[in-house]
């Protein structure tokens, strides 16, 4: 099985794969959405119950070619009652709202960001990773929001910590 966004998709959508939640793998072997992708992959079951959800989530992100923030989605969406992570591929906007492209490229901005980027936002303490992660959820609201703050006159202000001065610049994302 090739391992694609369409590929989990399909598979997911079909009532014979219940998808586990919580964690990424369960004593029986059954995986939650990140689980599987990775099992798809060609992760061992080992290999997934000693892996940290931080690297599942990196790994879960380079295999679909999405964001690591957009495979956090995926993870949480899964773990709720009545979770379709499968939507999260598909049709993203029905979990994030109506500027799912923009938000999806500017997740994906972040992880192009090299290290000294984000430290710039602030000292490479604790504080400053508090307030870099603040930042990118404010510039993620600003986002959503962007017909209506833009049409208050108003200008972003999280964005602009990555350099997104302008709405121009921030729909420049997804051009």
């Amino acid at each position: 099985m090739s391992v694609t966004i369409e590929a989990m998709i399909e598979r997911w959508s079909g009532m014979d794969r219940p998808l586990f939640k919580g964690k990424l793998i369960d004593t029986d072997g059954c995986k939650c959405a990140q689980g599987d992708v990775l099992s798809c992959a060609g992760f061992t079951d080992e290999q997934l119950r000693e892996m940290t959800q931080f690297n599942a989530d990196k790994e879960v992100a380079q295999i679909l070619g999405i964001s690591r923030t957009h495979a956090v989605l995926l993870r949480n969406v899964n773990d709720k009652i009545g979770g379709a992570p499968q939507l999260v591929l598909s049709e993203p906007a029905q979990i994030i709202g109506d500027q799912a492209p923009l938000l999806l490229a500017f997740w994906l901005h972040l992880d192009g960001l090299s290290a000294v980027a984000w430290d710039a936002a602030g000292a490479a303490a604790w504080d400053a990773a508090w307030a870099a992660a603040w930042a990118a959820a404010g510039a993620s609201s600003e986002i959503q929001g962007i017909f209506q703050l833009e049409k208050d006159g108003r200008q972003p202000y999280f964005l602009a910590f990555f350099g997104f001065n302008t709405w121009d610049d921030v729909c420049a994302l997804i051009k």
